[in-house]
This record gives structure tokens, sequence and C-alpha cells, in this order.
């Protein structure tokens, strides 16, 4: 159900070490897998219409029956917050309406959209990570990103990450179990967890680990998930 190439990484061609992996063929509830990118519409007539009833309709069988979220970027890649656009729409249950009468120039940027799925719709063989933790909530907050996990843990994440997980270091409680707020939580972009935006003003400190579809015939080292940060 899930285009693994060239979208998200080509089985069994992963440039990770096998020293920093652990198998599991089933991931967690607090694990989130993404669909393949989708981009139905561009920005002429009324806008960019992104509509989930649409997508399904045009991609049968590769969006689950109920999505948990959604991401947006343009096709260049921008986040809706980079972007800086006035979008009427970005959920999973609507999909992404961006209207072009709702821009200073009348015409919206190129978006495409892609969904959060639970688990059951992945059913696929996930090789993770070990747990990675580069910052804490000092300064502005809690930044597990991506681009820095890859320069501070080299050879230790594979090339293009489909799940991601992030748990509080001190108990491991799963972050969507918190009940604080995050700025980013995508595996492409990583973990990010802003001071600012909490009741408290202080993030928990997290870790994360991500995690990739691999052939079950490659060999692994077997074993649970290590809790070593």
């Amino acid at each position: 159900m899930f285009q693994l190439i060239p979208i998200f990484i080509m089985a069994g061609l992963m440039t990770v070490s096998t020293q920093d992996i652990s198998e599991q063929s089933r991931p967690s509830v607090n694990t989130r897998c993404w669909t393949e990118w989708f981009d139905r519409d561009n920005p002429s007539g009324t806008g960019d219409w992104e509509i989930l009833t649409s997508l399904r309709n045009e991609n049968p069988g590769k969006i689950c029956p109920t999505p948990v979220g959604i991401e947006v970027e343009t096709t260049t890649g921008l986040s809706i917050a980079a972007a800086g656009e006035v979008i009427a729409v970005a959920d999973a249950t609507t999909g992404f309406i961006c209207k072009n009468k709702d821009q200073p120039d009348q015409t919206c940027l190129d978006y495409r959209v892609r969904f959060v799925c639970h688990p059951p719709f992945c059913n696929q063989h996930i090789c993770w990570s070990k747990w990675l933790d580069r910052d804490n909530p000092g300064g502005t907050g809690d930044w597990e990103t991506l681009s820095h996990l890859r320069i501070q843990y080299p050879g230790s994440i594979c090339d293009e990450p489909l799940y991601i997980e992030a748990v509080t270091v001190d108990t491991m409680t799963p972050a969507l179990a918190t009940g604080q707020n995050f700025f980013i939580f995508n595996p492409t972009t990583g973990f990010v967890c802003r001071n600012s935006d909490q009741t408290k003003r202080r993030c928990l400190d997290y870790k994360v680990r991500f995690g990739c579809c691999c052939d079950p015939e490659t060999p692994i080292r077997p074993g649970p998930i290590r809790d070593d940060a």
C-alpha cells in the first residue's frame, strides 16, 4: 500500500551499520507511519485543492481509512510556516486547501500532502535505529532534528526514514501521551518541542528513533530495542 521507491527507501539498500539497528516487526502504538506524497492539483483556477476524498478516488488503497495526521509542504520542499501563505484547511479529515483569493498576490504556491496512519495499515517489516538524544530542553526547547542527529550519530540512521518514535528520556513515556505540544514530529525533519508552546513553558527531555522498511532476509543483529540514548 505504500510506495517504497523512490519516495522513502529501497528495501535492502540501506547504508546503516547493522550494529546500530534492532529489529521489530510490529510497531508500537506510538509509531507514526506515513503514506507517499500526493499532488493532485495545482494553483490554477481557484487554488490548490488536495482534498482527501479526491485523493482516495485517484489513489485507491494508498491512504488508510482514518488518517490521524497530515503533513503539507510545497513541491519545492517548503513547510506551510516557511511558505507563509494563508491556508484555508489543513487537517487529516478534509485534506488541504489553499485559495488564491486569500493570498496577497492572488496565487497559491503548489503544495503536496501525505497522511499519518496507524501501523497496522502499513504492514511492513521495520528496522529501527537506536534511541538518539542530542539536545535537552534548555534554551528554546528540545531539538532532535534529523539533520543534526545525522551529524552527531553518523551511520546510525537510514537514508530516508519512514517512521519516527519519541519518548521521554527518564521514563520512556511516549511523547503523544505527555500532553505536550510539538512543533515538528515527522520522520522527514525529526522532532522539535519548543518551550514557548508548553503550558508550563518547558518541554520534557525527549529521545527519538527512526524506522525504515527493510528486507526481512537482510541479516540484522537480533535482540530487544535498546533503551540507551
